[in-house]
C-alpha cells in the first residue's frame, strides 16, 4: 500500500534520486542516452530541492519513498510524477496522480495541465488526460525534450 505524505525540504535529495532512477530506466527508447544523462545531471541542491516548497509529495511503501508527485497551483500543473523502477506496474503512479488531482480540487482548481514524456503519454491518456500534439519542453538544465502537452478537467 502506498502512503502519501507531503515532502519536506530535507526530502529534496530523495526526490531527486527517485527522478533520476525513473528517467534513466523508463525513458529508454523515448529519448537518447545522451538526453537522459543531460536531463538527470546535477544534484538536488542545484534547484530541485526548491520544489519541495510547492505541494510536493512522496509516496512511501513500508516507510521508504518510492514515488514522487507535485502540483504547481500557480500554473495548475501536475509534474514530477516518478516511480522507482522496482515499484512500477503496481498502481503507485496512478495513486499519486489521483492524490495530486484531489489536492487540485481542494484548492479550487478545476482543470490541470502537464507535459507528458513520450513514454508516459499513454499512462495519462488512460487516466482521462487529453492531448496528442508533440511539443518541446525546455528543461531547467537547458535541454530541449519532446513532450506531449495534456489537459484534464477534474470532477469532484
Amino acid at each position: 500500500m502506498l502512503h502519501i505524505r507531503r515532502a519536506t525540504h530535507d526530502d529534496g535529495p530523495i526526490a531527486f534520486d527517485i527522478r533520476l532512477q525513473a528517467i534513466r530506466s523508463q525513458c529508454i527508447g523515448a529519448y537518447t542516452a545522451e538526453q537522459m544523462l543531460t536531463w538527470t545531471r546535477g544534484a538536488a541542491e542545484d534547484g530541485y530541492s526548491a520544489l519541495m516548497g510547492k505541494p510536493f509529495y512522496l509516496g512511501c511503501v513500508d516507510g521508504e519513498p518510492v514515488a514522487t508527485g507535485m502540483l504547481d497551483p500557480d500554473h495548475r500543473e501536475v509534474g514530477a510524477l516518478f516511480v522507482l523502477p522496482g515499484f512500477t506496474g503496481r498502481g503507485f503512479g496512478g495513486q499519486m496522480l489521483e492524490h495530486l488531482e484531489q489536492v487540485a480540487l481542494e484548492l479550487g482548481i478545476a482543470q490541470v495541465v502537464l507535459d507528458a514524456t513520450l513514454n508516459a503519454a499513454q499512462f495519462y491518456r488512460s487516466r482521462g488526460y487529453q492531448g496528442c500534439e508533440q511539443s518541446i519542453y525546455h528543461s531547467p538544465t537547458g535541454l530541449d525534450l519532446a513532450c506531449i502537452p495534456m489537459v484534464k478537467r477534474l470532477s469532484p
